[in-house]
């Protein structure tokens, strides 16, 4: 981002000074400055985003601002088409209400001046993320109004962000293709050609990824913890590594995991697959099963009646690669992130 941000200052400093006649510390300042407001005009078009959010009770972690947009983390989808229609215009909105007022303060100021010029290209800027943000492909703001039209037409948000994301790309071609044809009929800066590709590979990322997304929910239904945890193999605490691991491949079960019990048959830790596959074979006899555990206190819990769509938001707030899914306070299983991961996107290839 900074540097983007160094070249963005650096062209429109040219741009005013040949303009305007600056001087070369006067055209650094003015493209320094129009960068610190388009900043803050992205700030303020993802705030609308936020609060409109936050208006219909839909938590807000965050905002994460780039030159060439934003985005806002927001706690959870919106419960309706309607709420989902409301808060993806929002940020539009505003940044049309930015641009009609920059537009009214060209108008006023006298032409050919430093701060009419600063304007002009604040109201430009602020019209064309106002018009483009609505074109009806994610991950822009249209397209999230076209899958809530689509969620809203079928009752499947899956299926709506799917068409937004495939309609995304064919968005992100089209930029690509506009940008290339302006530049090619001198319509289009040559310098601005990079930039403007930039944008068309960031909304074709976004698109494949809202794609990716929506096949992995439509998903969330096969999640089942009692079948797709992996069963445990309780070992006393001092047991030497070799003889539990024997009694596991000896056992109904042999990817079974290694859970380390106290005297009293109470759960305590769970061995480290990674770790303990680091011990020399010849020291196994010799080392503990305590040596290569982690407490099970430093481990995420789920307990097993959790649905597909809970067991997501506890993955999401609590990443990790092991999860101790319970009963009662009984531990019943291990969730392997791998093996959720699989079940999720059987057809993708994953690292062993």
């Amino acid at each position: 981002m900074v540097l983007l941000a160094l070249i963005v200052t650096v062209l429109y400093a040219e741009f005013a000074r040949h303009q305007l006649g600056l001087s070369q510390v006067g055209g650094y300042l003015i493209g320094l400055g129009f960068v610190v407001s388009l900043l803050g005009s992205v700030l303020l078009h993802e705030l609308g985003h936020a609060l409109t959010a936050r208006r219909y009770g839909i938590g807000v972690r965050g905002i994460t601002l780039e030159l060439l947009g934003g985005y806002t983390e927001m706690e959870r989808d919106a419960p309706s088409p309607r709420v989902d229609v409301l808060v993806s215009l929002a940020g539009p909105a505003v940044s049309a209400v930015l641009g009609a007022a920059a537009v009214a303060a060209t108008l006023a100021l006298p032409d050919r001046t430093l701060v009419n010029q600063l304007a002009f290209q604040l109201a430009v800027s602020n019209v064309i993320v106002a018009v483009f943000n609505l074109l009806p492909g994610l991950p822009l703001d249209g397209g999230r109004a076209l899958r809530a039209a689509v969620w809203a037409v079928t009752r499947d948000r899956h299926r709506g962000t799917e068409v937004a994301g495939w309609v995304g790309r064919a968005v992100a071609v089209g930029t690509a293709a506009l940008v290339t044809l302006l530049t090619l009929t001198r319509h289009l800066a040559p310098l601005a050609l990079p930039l403007m590709l930039l944008v068309a590979l960031t909304l074709w990322r976004g698109a494949g990824q809202s794609i990716r997304v929506a096949r992995v929910s439509r998903r969330f239904p096969l999640i089942d913890l009692s079948r797709l945890a992996r069963p445990v193999l309780s070992v006393p605490t001092g047991t030497p590594l070799a003889e539990a691991q024997r009694r596991r491949d000896a056992g109904t079960d042999p990817g079974a995991a290694l859970l380390v019990t106290d005297s009293a048959g109470r759960p305590l830790a769970l061995v480290d697959p990674a770790a303990a596959g680091a011990v020399p074979v010849e020291r196994r006899p010799w080392l503990a099963v305590d040596a290569v555990s982690r407490s099970l206190a430093d481990l995420p819990v789920m307990p097993v009646g959790l649905d597909g769509d809970q067991v997501m938001e506890t993955v999401q707030h609590h990443p990790g690669a092991q999860y101790v899914v319970t009963s009662g306070e009984d531990v019943v299983g291990i969730l392997h992130i791998a093996d959720l991961a699989q079940l999720l996107e059987p057809h993708r290839k994953m690292n062993t």
